[in-house]
């Protein structure tokens, strides 16, 4: 037999994804899958149990708006994934080493030999304040009773430079062979494997790194094909409206690393790495993250999550908790790498009702500006003397400077975008250089409506990475609400960066889908940011966020294609 076209091969796929599809839409959850009981259950993770059941697990918060009082570690059963109930708390009281302020976050359940076993974050210790813990306790079923060990599965880690490293976000994982491991920990120290004995207790051995510090938590791991999968969650989860919280994956061949994407970039370098799996999308939802996977008994596999209503994004308004209710969507693999809906990301409502998968294209060229003389048709909010342009290249050293917050300092360059569907690019070098703290100094993209209302796009150092930050800043409750989601991996001098442009059909809003690439051919796509229909932004430059040690952002232009 002839082998199958490329062509051909990607069409017999996307009929059998489509199918498949259909199918779990018809059957699956429908958004947020924690509505009958909860208003958030953020941090969740399911399992079934012996008994054929689903069992999800939530990390410690109120379940319902005006209630106060927290639950520790909140439990809910399913017969199939769409009608979920409460089944009370795993914990009455701490552990016996927590503090009494302590809290219960992100629990990990998995079934080891004839018994159930949870492992969650203790955020505070009695006897070393400030650490954080991996705590774990035992149970005969799903639902307890739960009893706590008398030591935690990870103990405290002391920093190098001070403090406590952030021991966070447990995730158990079972080889083939029968070996034992837990993924742990957060921005502050990054995500580490260690082996467990073999009653899942405790964590032996040296540790490894499997995910740089200042980008990365929330690891949850699976084994398919041969590939050990690492799922994390980068960017802030708790910024209410503007939380851009999102989910990336790397793969190895080994539980220990190192994990690389789909390019076939690390994940525990400066410049990570991480292919998109889930990010905003532009629907109600925001900060899609912190996952766990279960699959269903017809092999279908499902991606469980917390996300945040950007038009109800607290518990107890205007401010406080984050409501973050769990929601559960379809998880498809494609070319060996997964993603949400096929692409489509966060659905709204049922599992069939995401947003089309629509990767911007660029058309034909609608306008641009190469630099060769002096700019056109642009004008400047604060403007900046030292911006120069010479050479076919606009050259702007990084100002001492900032957008966020009440700051309104930092110099923009703006046009007027053309009407309709777009995608705007623009080529940036900025030698930031490697590891090195260098905060937060960035340059790139911006849809700007003012001051407290604009979409950022830049490539960024935080702390010692090197990211491609799409942050959003706009007016809350009387109040600035600021929050970034990672939408790719700079160069390693020069990225390029576009903003895909659309109005939504139905209420008018602007919307803003962030692409990367570090050749100028092979795209990365992230998450979207909105702004309202009224706003009118205009679209220009931006280079600030420290002036020391002195950088140079150079931009070789600034087109805008039809999409």
């Amino acid at each position: 037999m002839r082998r199958l076209t490329a062509a051909l091969a990607a069409a017999i796929t996307l009929i059998g994804l489509t199918a498949s599809a259909a199918q779990a839409a018809a059957d699956g959850p429908r958004n947020p899958a924690s509505a009958a009981f909860a208003d958030t259950f953020a941090d969740p993770v399911i399992v079934r149990g012996d008994d054929g059941l689903y069992y999800a697990y939530g990390t410690t918060d109120p379940l319902r708006e005006g209630e106060r009082t927290p639950h520790r570690i909140p439990m809910a059963q399913s017969k199939d994934l769409r009608s979920w109930k409460y089944v009370g708390d795993a914990f009455g009281a701490l552990p016996p080493y927590a503090a009494a302020n302590a809290s219960l976050w992100a629990p990990d359940v998995r079934k080891i030999g004839n018994r159930w076993v949870l492992y969650a974050t203790v955020t505070e210790m009695a006897a070393q304040p400030g650490a954080s813990a991996i705590g774990v306790a035992t149970a005969p079923k799903p639902t307890g009773p739960w009893t706590w060990a008398a030591q935690p599965a990870v103990p405290p880690r002391a920093a190098p430079d001070g403090g406590w490293w952030w021991t966070f976000d447990p995730s158990q994982l079972t080889t083939p062979d029968g070996r034992k491991y837990l993924y742990y920990g957060s921005y502050f120290g990054g995500i580490w494997v260690s082996e467990l004995s073999a009653d899942g207790l405790r964590i032996t051995g040296t540790p490894t790194r499997v995910a740089i510090d200042n980008k990365f938590e929330g690891a949850y791991v699976v084994r398919r094909n041969g590939y050990y999968y690492l799922f994390a969650s980068s960017a802030n989860c708790c910024a209410g409206p503007t939380t851009g919280y999102s989910v990336s994956v790397g793969r190895s061949r080994s539980p220990l690393g190192p994990f690389t994407d789909r390019d076939g970039l690390r994940l525990d370098v400066s410049r990570a790495g991480g292919t998109p799996v889930i990010a905003p999308n532009g629907n109600r939802w925001v900060g899609t993250g912190h996952n766990g996977l279960i699959t269903d008994r017809r092999g279908q596999d499902w991606f469980v999550y917390h996300a945040i209503d950007r038009n109800d994004p607290y518990l107890d308004e205007p401010f406080g908790i984050n409501e973050r209710p769990m929601l559960i969507d379809r998880l498809d693999w494609i070319g060996g790498w997964p993603t949400v809906n096929g692409g489509a990301w966060a659905s709204d409502g049922g599992s069939g009702q995401a947003r089309p998968a629509r990767t911007p294209a660029p058309g034909r060229l609608l306008a641009a500006d190469e630099f060769s003389g002096e700019p056109a048709g642009w004008s400047w909010v604060r403007q900046d003397p030292a911006a120069t342009v010479s050479g076919g290249e606009l050259r702007w050293p990084v100002q001492g400077a900032d957008l966020t917050g009440t700051s309104n300092s930092a110099g923009v360059l703006l046009r007027t975008p053309p009407a309709g569907s777009w995608i705007a690019e623009t080529k940036l070098t900025l030698p930031l250089g490697e590891d090195t703290v260098r905060n937060f100094q960035q340059a790139g993209l911006i849809a700007y409506a003012n001051d407290d209302l604009f979409a950022r796009l830049s490539a960024v150092a935080i702390w010692n990475t090197r990211q491609v930050e799409f942050g959003k800043e706009m007016p809350y409750a009387d109040a600035l609400s600021y929050g970034g989601t990672i939408a790719g991996t700079p160069g390693l001098t020069t990225t390029w960066l576009r903003l895909a442009h659309r109005v939504d059909p139905v209420n008018g809003e602007h919307e803003y889908r962030a692409g990367v690439s570090r050749d100028g051919r092979h795209w990365t796509w992230g998450g979207v940011w909105t702004l309202p229909a009224d706003s009118n932004p205009r679209i220009g430059l931006v280079a600030h966020g420290g002036a020391t040690p002195a950088v140079t952002a150079s931009f070789d232009y600034l087109r805008f294609y039809k999409w």
